[in-house]
């Protein structure tokens, strides 16, 4: 029996949003209910607008829109954030968690509007249930959010468009619509609470790491916006052209950036960060380890182009090839959340930055490095670089990131949570870098039966979700601030639900699947 996969990945995530509802049953969680089968309906008239090619922009090849699953992350994410804020009393982060869960409705519904605004001949049901749900979000947005959280709403939203129309015109076949809106619509929302926070500095507190995150994507975002729109009028690959842009990067981290920064900090980042990683002994050997990693995974990239070119008839690296890569990035991540999670925090934004300005330096061909850089990474491209960036190493430094960024600390007594939250900073080692690196690995090698509708296989999935029990294991043994108490059943079913996804889903699963098990985790 033939079965399509994206009604599977939506009945999948469709059980998440009835976990999320039944433990929260609040009007949101009403909404998220409403959303979710609206979203199913546009999607299906997204996948007919993309085969068709009737699409505004150029989406990436060879996958579904992904509307159902990206339009579910943000209003989840929000509504779990908001039940654990609230239990633990703080106010503050219990109103911004509102204000994540509508503005992701927001967006979704935005993502919808524009595929029924297109779609001929005007489909009549879809519209109707779309507007249905329309009507239930901005309802329970007039009765639960303020006029300022209103407006800070819609502000997001106006980034967001503004924003859509520049990267899905630069970057066309880089992002599905699901996608686009996943990681678009994160940096509009970052966007926003940096500029909020920018103008009322009388209000800025917290934790001067957190400040790191924010800097750092909008610095790269205008760096990428400048030099992509400057490139357009003059050639790159010159050295005047190589010359001048190292030289507006040094001017927009030193002059812009580090300035920005140091009004939130209160100090200079270069003297904070020097004495952050010095702070103890234990930081600076955490540091040499990942140099050494760092070494490691250079030396993978160098000696599988050397195969390449002595010969060999290889012209892609295999699946268990890339998979190197998730192991080395699990050696670096599980030492940092057991021994030092700040620590690991800051590396893994410093890391975004370096990744981003390479890719950068690779895309506009910049001298010296750039032509170099390209010829090492085509070796490790698959069917989702289909775009001209190369964003797989970037999506599963992010997937591996995103539970560490997100860790509601403030709304955590002493930074610990208890039962199945305690391993909520693990989501992304667990999903990526032990259930996904499984999967790949034991279905391409050993894997004979297949899941309806998909190449992947059931051996593989099983593989995936035994391991992952194995390193919740590792986890409780290791680190003392995870503590289960009676949540197992809890825990194997949340591994199951998002090992089902990612058997099904034809989305970037290396920046999905972490965010799915970090909500169920979290409840």
């Amino acid at each position: 029996m033939q079965v399509n996969p994206v009604y599977v990945e939506s009945a999948v995530v469709l059980a998440v949003v009835l976990c999320v509802h039944m433990a929260i049953w609040n009007q949101h969680s009403w909404c998220s209910v409403a959303l979710v089968i609206q979203a199913f309906y546009v999607q299906h008239k997204w996948d007919r607008l993309l085969k068709s090619g009737a699409a505004v922009f150029q989406f990436r090849l060879s996958a579904n829109s992904g509307i159902v699953p990206a339009s579910m992350v943000m209003p989840l994410l929000g509504l779990v954030l908001r039940e654990k804020c609230s239990a633990s009393g703080n106010v503050y982060f219990e109103r911004f968690s509102m204000v994540i869960t509508i503005t992701g409705m927001m967006l979704a519904l935005f993502l919808s509007l524009i595929a029924l605004g297109i779609t001929r001949p005007v489909p009549t049901n879809t519209c109707i249930i779309a507007g249905l749900a329309g009507s239930a979000i901005l309802y329970t947005t007039k009765q639960t959010l303020t006029v300022s959280e209103v407006i800070e709403v819609l502000e997001v939203l106006l980034i967001f468009v503004y924003l859509c129309l520049i990267v899905l015109y630069l970057l066309p076949r880089c992002f599905t619509p699901g996608e686009a809106l996943l990681i678009v619509g994160g940096i509009s929302l970052i966007l926003n609470q940096l500029i909020k926070r920018s103008l009322n500095l009388a209000e800025v507190k917290g934790d001067p790491v957190n400040y790191f995150l924010p800097v750092v994507v909008v610095g790269s975002l205008l760096l990428g916006v400048f030099f992509a729109l400057l490139f357009c009028f003059m050639e790159s690959e010159t050295w005047v052209s190589s010359l001048f842009f190292h030289m507006m990067t040094a001017v927009l981290v030193l002059g812009i950036l580090m300035p920005w920064l140091s009004l939130f900090i209160g100090r200079h980042p270069i003297m904070w960060l020097l004495d952050f990683v010095t702070l103890n002994d234990r930081r600076l050997c955490l540091l040499g380890y990942w140099m050494f990693l760092a070494i490691v995974a250079t030396c993978v990239v160098l000696h599988q182009n050397y195969q390449r070119h002595a010969g060999s008839k290889k012209h892609q690296a295999s699946t268990v090839v890339r998979k190197y890569f998730h192991l080395i990035v699990v050696a670096t991540y599980v030492p940092g959340l057991i021994y030092d999670r700040q620590l690991l925090h800051v590396a893994s934004v410093g890391c975004l930055a370096v990744f981003l300005l390479l890719e950068y330096v690779r895309y506009f061909r910049i001298l010296p490095f750039g032509q170099l850089l390209r010829q090492l990474l085509t070796l490790f491209l698959d069917e989702r670089d289909s775009g001209p960036l190369i964003l797989t190493h970037i999506y599963l430094l992010l997937g591996m990131s995103l539970p560490i960024w997100l860790f509601p600390g403030p709304c955590a007594p002493k930074g610990i949570l208890t039962g199945a939250g305690g391993l909520v900073p693990y989501a992304g080692v667990l999903a990526v870098g032990v259930g996904d690196t499984v999967a790949s690995v034991f279905g391409s090698t050993m894997g004979e039966i297949r899941w309806p509708g998909t190449r992947k296989t059931l051996e593989g999935t099983a593989t995936s979700v035994f391991a992952q029990i194995i390193a919740v294991a590792m986890f409780l043994i290791f680190d003392g601030n995870v503590n289960l108490n009676s949540t197992y059943s809890w825990i194997v079913g949340s591994i199951t639900l998002v090992a089902l996804l990612e058997a099904y889903t034809s989305q970037i699963d290396n920046l999905l699947l972490p965010l799915y098990l970090f909500i169920l985790l979290l409840l």
